[in-house]
Parts: structure tokens; C-alpha cells; sequence
């Protein structure tokens, strides 16, 4: 094998290296499966829910509706006259969606200066955070996800005035949310003593 050939190899390798660490999870529907498959995400959430008082299977339906686990998720382009790509509707990005100003907000008062919108762990943290000043702002149990779902999406000024509430759509999306973080904990509940075990990835 020439030089030129090992070279190639190594970015070939490299590459697809970087692409497995950031992909989507393959099976998006089962918690277990997804912590399976990224093997770092489970202790990521776990220190969220620890810090936080935020259940797992509640901020990761809310993530799972927000990017489908995207790393860089961006709202959808709005279309001039039916067919030119516009302008986005917000500046939403990454797993969490969280705009720009909401994360400022985050990493001031949490301290975690230099945390980025792409990366799982911060974005786990995000959400927790975010779920934990809905229930001081908003008295909104941590696992209530169908509300803390309708804060996440309205801010706590709209959700506190009830914006939603002839948001039929958005209320449809919440009990979608809220399905899936029922779903999340009956998987987990299977799975986690596993996963909490330094040995799992060996088993």
C-alpha cells in the first residue's frame, strides 16, 4: 500500500469516525436502543436529570420532537413565491432548538460558559435547565412533560398567559411528546440498571 493510499485510508476513516459520532441514533422510538448506540449519551442525561431534578425519558422526548437528534437541526426554509428558499423563521438550532438568546440565557446562569447548541451534552443540560425554570416560573411538575412540552415551545410569559390555548396543533404536538416520555420510561425501566453498569458496553 503506498503512501498516498494510507493517507486516503486515514481520512476515509476519519471521516466516517466523525459521521458515527454525530449521526442520528438508528432507532430513534427505543430509549434503550439509543443509548445503546451512543454510548456516551446515557451518562450525558443522567448528570442533566441529577443536576436538574429532570426525569430522562422527559427530556429526551422533548428532544426527540425538537431535532429528531439532529446535531445541527434547523427550522425549514420558508419559500418565496412557492419555490425560492427564504429566509428561516428563527434562529433555532441544534438537538435542543434553542434560539440564540435562550441560550445566552442558559450558559449565564448556569455557568456553562462555552457550551454549544450541537453538542449532546449541553444540549441534555439545556433542557434540563430549561424544564427545571418551568416549574419555579411556571409550577409545572418535572413530570409533566404534555405542559413543560407547551413552555418549552411558548416561553414561560406565553405559557404563564395560556397562548396556547387555541393552539389545537400545538397541544396535539405536546400529547405526542408526552406518549413518548411515557414510552421512554417503560423502556428505560428495562434497560437502565444495564446502562448504569461501568461494564455495559462489554456485556
Amino acid at each position: 500500500m503506498t503512501k498516498q493510499s494510507i493517507q486516503h485510508l486515514i481520512v476515509l476513516l476519519a471521516v466516517a469516525l466523525i459521521s458515527a459520532c454525530t449521526s442520528p441514533p438508528g432507532n430513534t422510538g427505543d430509549i434503550c436502543e439509543i443509548f445503546y448506540e451512543k454510548d456516551d449519551w446515557y451518562d450525558d442525561a443522567s448528570n442533566a436529570r441529577d443536576k436538574w431534578n429532570a426525569p430522562i425519558p422527559v427530556m429526551m422526548a422533548i428532544m426527540h420532537q425538537e431535532s429528531r437528534f439532529k446535531h445541527k437541526a434547523r427550522p425549514p426554509r420558508g419559500k418565496i413565491l412557492g419555490f425560492i428558499p427564504g429566509f428561516r423563521p428563527s434562529d433555532a438550532y441544534g438537538y435542543s432548538q434553542a434560539k440564540e438568546a435562550t441560550w445566552d440565557w442558559y450558559t449565564r446562569d448556569s455557568g456553562n460558559y462555552g457550551a454549544d447548541r450541537d453538542d449532546f451534552a449541553d444540549a441534555i443540560d439545556f433542557i434540563g435547565w430549561y424544564n427545571h425554570v418551568s416549574g419555579k416560573r411556571s409550577s409545572i411538575k418535572p413530570t409533566d412533560t404534555y405542559h413543560l412540552y407547551l413552555a418549552y415551545h411558548e416561553g414561560h410569559g406565553g405559557f404563564n398567559r395560556r397562548t396556547f390555548k387555541n393552539k389545537q396543533w400545538l397541544k396535539s404536538v405536546a400529547k405526542k411528546v408526552s406518549a413518548r416520555s411515557a414510552s421512554y420510561s417503560n423502556q428505560l425501566n428495562q434497560c437502565e440498571k444495564q446502562l448504569q453498569s461501568p461494564w455495559w458496553q462489554f456485556w
